[in-house]
């Protein structure tokens, strides 16, 4: 009859239209590329709508009177009267006394409160033996950590590895430029031991920087650094490119020593996040090695991510258009240039 389809016929005109594209029950799984797309998109978002607004800053003072005990005072009052300090949850603050017990003043420091009429808020802790510390939080930096040498005492051992782990998965996991070379080295080494030595390389090579600026034996400018890790990126999209036009790259070839050298510049962004923090030198390696742990238990989760994803596109036996599979380097040095421009 001439009013009832033909499945035949139009399964056939489909495959001349989509050539090598074949449909399986939840074959869209399998499209890797275009939640790429649009992740790219999302991403341009937020960095062409932030603002930037003039810092109005308050100070309050805490003076240690006996172990574990503060006098607190405004030396700066807060414009809006509304900010108040948030103290971790072992201390008591009945202004204008703090109690914190024998842990001590350990823990996150915030402020309720903070936005466009109170943007910078600091804590001056006056121990009572000691240098004074300084902590300071904004509206774009809403949380910093206090803490004292843990010594033997596992409560703050605890409290330091739950704050910095945590501070560190957030990190990576905001970090999209970092995720994003990741990515980029997924899919040029596919998977496998080398993957696995490949991200490995990385690590160890972010690890070392990271340790290095934070420390203070290396610094580099953050907003020229920023730029050269936004081109690290273009670079993994060209040699995507490459791969895919039958030619054989650098980090093709030696993925490994790709992977290193620019993980020893990643390190250095990360380090920025961490020395921003204003941590006391006593526990800056204890800080830098939980640091790290969460950057690490981050990434990871992200390579499981993205392998799964993969695993599950070859389940679905999706296959795209030839032109297709150029989609994800595309975007990725696509957006990695939008955000060497913004940066320069």
């Amino acid at each position: 009859m001439s009013g009832t389809a033909n499945p035949a016929a139009t399964t056939t005109s489909h495959a001349r239209l989509c050539p090598g594209v074949r449909r399986r029950p939840f074959a869209v799984l399998g499209s890797l590329a275009a939640a790429l797309l649009c992740l790219a998109l999302a991403l341009l978002v937020p960095a062409a709508a932030s603002r930037a607004h003039e810092a109005t800053m308050a100070v309050i003072t805490l003076r240690e009177i006996a172990p574990g005990r503060f006098i607190g005072q405004w030396t700066m009052p807060p414009v809006d009267m509304t900010l108040q300090p948030i103290f971790p949850p072992h201390c008591t603050w009945e202004p204008p006394e703090l109690v914190c017990g024998a842990r001590g003043l350990t823990g996150q420091l915030s402020f309720m409160g903070l936005g466009s009429k109170q943007s910078v808020a600091t804590i001056r802790v006056i121990p009572h033996e000691g240098p004074m510390e300084v902590y300071t939080v904004s509206a774009a930096k809403p949380t910093v950590m206090a803490a004292r040498d843990p010594g033997t005492d596992l409560a703050v051992w605890r409290d330091l590895a739950e704050t910095y782990v945590n501070l560190g998965i957030d990190h990576i996991l905001r970090g999209i430029d970092h995720l994003l070379f990741v990515l980029g080295l997924i899919w040029l080494v596919k998977g496998g031991w080398k993957l696995v030595k490949t991200i490995t390389a990385f690590t160890v090579g972010h690890s070392l920087s990271l340790a290095a600026a934070t420390f203070g034996l290396v610094g580099v400018p953050e907003r020229p650094l920023n730029a050269a890790i936004a081109l690290s990126i273009v670079f993994v999209g060209v040699e995507i490119v490459k791969l895919q036009r039958g030619e054989v790259g650098l980090t093709a070839r030696y993925p490994w020593t790709v992977a290193f050298a620019f993980g020893l510049l990643h390190g250095l962004g990360f380090a920025t996040a961490l020395t921003a923090l204003g941590i006391p030198q006593a526990t800056l390696p204890i800080a830098l090695l939980f640091f790290n742990v969460g950057v690490e238990i981050g990434q990871l989760s992200f390579v499981a991510v993205v392998l799964a994803l993969l695993w599950a596109h070859r389940q679905a036996q999706a296959l795209l258009p030839r032109w297709g599979a150029a989609i994800p380097a595309y975007v990725i040095g696509s957006v990695a240039s939008y955000w060497f421009l913004l940066r320069i």
